[in-house]
């Protein structure tokens, strides 16, 4: 008699469905596809909203999200689900209470877009503070507007940059500024000790320092209760006329209602939104209509050659699930 297989190979001899949520191109889903493990195939989202997301969930065994939200109402769709993998980071738009109470794991790739997005910030703090964007889009449209700038264009080389959040991202901005000779610092509610501050060449500050003092505030932090609206009108009338506001964690991190005024009423020289509260962005938003305003659709995080890593990642804390087995503590979040 043949011998009786064992639980890993007759999991991979079923057939599995990874669902992403998130509308994609054809050509992005060939290159999921051609990641997979054995055993799996890959559908993905082709219209947006939650009616669509519960269709496509219902018969799958594992999600990915990498910017819908994920509402409980979704999760109670997918009758078979086991896993919600968020492609990325930030879990602040999944219902993670339902997937708790569901017995749904969630999982994520924790610092895997740290290097892509804080490169990515520096870009943005360079477009805002020399009108890169600005100057790009009037050409574009036949207009020469050397001398005609919204504002004075200012270095980024040693000016003062506070972070706002100093996880992985943040971390990885410090460093690349530190061949810019930028004075950093850092809010964070557990410091680093001195030696890792010595390293990094950045000093702890609270938040009223980092708004008083810095030339460019950059925000790295996750949403939560506690930074909701953290950036309003009376951080906006606490920071150098001078600064310029970075923002690629969250949309809800910045009242964006106070942001416009400020923008408008130059308290703050100008900002880079790469984050929105309500995304995608309305075409009508008031947002889309300032000149001293850099903004890019959720860019940060995608990078090609990051591509691959991040998502070999994925697929092996699901073939983790698929085997019985805990995802890896970095990765688990419920």
């Amino acid at each position: 008699m043949p011998a009786l297989a064992s639980r890993s190979d007759w999991v991979h001899r079923v057939t599995q469905t990874i669902v992403l949520l998130d509308m994609i191109a054809p050509e992005r889903a060939d290159r999921l596809r051609a990641l997979l493990p054995p055993g799996f195939v890959l559908t993905h989202g082709t219209a947006r909203g939650d009616e669509h997301m519960k269709q496509i969930i219902a018969e799958a065994d594992y999600a990915i999200s990498g910017q819908v939200a994920v509402s409980g109402e979704v999760l109670r769709a997918g009758k078979k689900l086991k896993l919600l993998h968020k492609w990325g980071v930030g879990v602040d738009n999944l219902d993670l209470a339902a997937a708790k109470e569901l017995g749904i794991v969630v999982a994520r790739t924790t610092g895997s877009n740290a290097v892509p997005v804080a490169e990515f910030t520096l870009g943005l703090m360079l477009s805002a503070l020399r009108f890169i964007a600005f100057g790009h889009a009037e050409l574009k449209q036949g207009h020469w507007r050397t001398g005609q700038l919204p504002g004075d264009p200012f270095m980024l080389s040693g000016k003062t940059v506070g972070i706002v959040g100093f996880g992985a991202i943040g971390q990885n901005v410090a460093r690349l500024l530190g061949g810019f000779g930028c004075t950093v610092l850092y809010s964070k509610r557990q410091p680093l000790s001195g030696d890792e501050e010595a390293a990094l060449g950045v000093l702890h500050a609270p938040l009223s320092e980092i708004l008083a003092q810095s030339d460019v505030v950059s925000l790295h932090c996750p949403l939560t209760a506690e930074t909701t609206n953290l950036i309003d009108a009376a951080a906006f009338k606490a920071m150098k006329k001078t600064a310029v506001l970075v923002n690629v964690a969250r949309g809800g991190v910045v009242n964006e209602v106070d942001l416009v005024a400020a923008l408008k009423k130059r308290e703050i020289a100008g900002a880079a939104m790469d984050v929105f509260s309500v995304e995608p962005l309305p075409p009508d938003s008031e947002l889309l209509t300032l000149d001293n305003l850099v903004v890019t659709p959720h860019l940060a995080a995608l990078a090609a050659d990051n591509f691959a890593p991040t998502v070999k990642r994925m697929f092996d804390n699901i073939l983790h699930v698929s085997r019985g087995e805990p995802v890896p503590e970095r990765d688990r979040v419920v």
